[in-house]
């Protein structure tokens, strides 16, 4: 008789009476000190109206003022006779027909919608995560097959160069980084801000990487040597495809700490996603509100990479 399967429901509801139990703590919490949400002033900090200022090229004469809708041509009809047109918005026009303007006297001005602050330190997290954990990762791989080498030189210098990496705070090898190195090779903040996250990274990679390759049992490596494989040959078409599907979840889990330590890298004065949050709170005094939202995105980023990880986990398992 098969056994039947308990239904799942009843816990489902139960974890949701949970999140809805802190949502209200959280709510509770903020009254007690009585804090005014301001959710409205979010939105501009994602994206807003930006103006550009038209303004006249000469001394000119307004011409004509030509109103189609919500824009607005006007024609200026210059001393030497030469004509200059603008367009912009209506309810910005300055101007009107037959009245003089001189150089740089402001027409109206146009709008277009533009990122906010939020969007692009969510960028510049984006990008910096990618660039330091590619380097990262070339790095840990070079230097977890360097601890595992037969060779002492390289396996002494592989080794000081994780503990020293893994001993020391990211904070202050970031400082050391920019003020040290970066002002001796006339290093950009950025360069050196990814330079920092790479080999931090690299030295937490290469350690996964030897314990993954460490798992393999040691016959597998032999048996590829006696059907005629040289060492490097068993290593890359025998040896690491299968220790990857043992440390890939580790290296997600790394990736995705590395993401968060892309915050770090404001202290050298890289406006990423974090430094952005602190400079919106600056002017919009919404704390809770801002930093709910710092928080929501570094989810978006991170949530993703966790899914691929996983069916990507389930694949490899699939192809044993």
């Amino acid at each position: 008789m098969a056994k039947q399967k308990k239904p799942q429901w009843p816990w489902h509801v139960l974890t949701g009476l949970i999140l809805i139990g802190l949502a209200c703590s959280l709510w509770f919490a903020t009254s007690l000190i009585s804090y005014e949400w301001r959710w409205s002033r979010v939105p501009q900090y994602f994206a807003y109206h930006a103006e550009q200022a038209q303004r006249a090229a000469d001394f000119a004469q307004v011409e004509v003022v030509d109103v189609d809708g919500d824009r607005a041509r006007v024609t200026l009809l210059g001393g030497a006779g030469g004509k200059q047109v603008v367009e912009v918005a209506t309810d910005s026009l300055l101007v009107s027909a037959g009245g003089d303007v001189d150089e740089g006297d402001v027409i109206g001005v146009n709008r277009h919608w533009a990122a906010g602050p939020l969007l692009w330190g969510l960028w510049t997290t984006l990008w910096i995560s990618l660039a330091s954990g590619a380097l990262g990762l070339l790095i840990g791989l070079f230097t977890g097959l360097c601890r595992l080498s037969n060779n002492s030189t390289l396996r002494d210098l592989s080794t000081v160069y994780v503990e020293l990496v893994r001993g020391t705070p990211l904070l202050v090898q970031i400082f050391i980084f920019y003020f040290f190195i970066g002002t001796v090779l006339n290093l950009s903040r950025e360069v050196a801000g990814v330079a920092a996250l790479a080999l931090f990274t690299g030295a937490y990679v290469a350690e996964i990487v030897r314990a993954g390759v460490q798992s393999i049992a040691k016959g597998q490596g032999e048996a590829a040597r006696s059907l005629g494989l040289t060492a490097p040959q068993s290593m890359r078409h025998v040896i690491l495809p299968q220790a990857f599907k043992r440390v890939l979840p580790p290296l997600a889990g790394q990736f995705i700490s590395l993401v968060k330590d892309t915050s770090l890298v404001s202290v050298i004065a890289i406006t990423e996603l974090t430094k952005s949050g602190r400079e919106a709170i600056t002017t919009s005094f919404s704390t809770f509100e801002i930093w709910f939202c710092v928080a929501a995105l570094y989810l978006v980023i991170n949530l993703p990479l966790s899914q691929i990880a996983s069916r990507l986990e389930r694949r490899l398992a699939q192809s044993d």
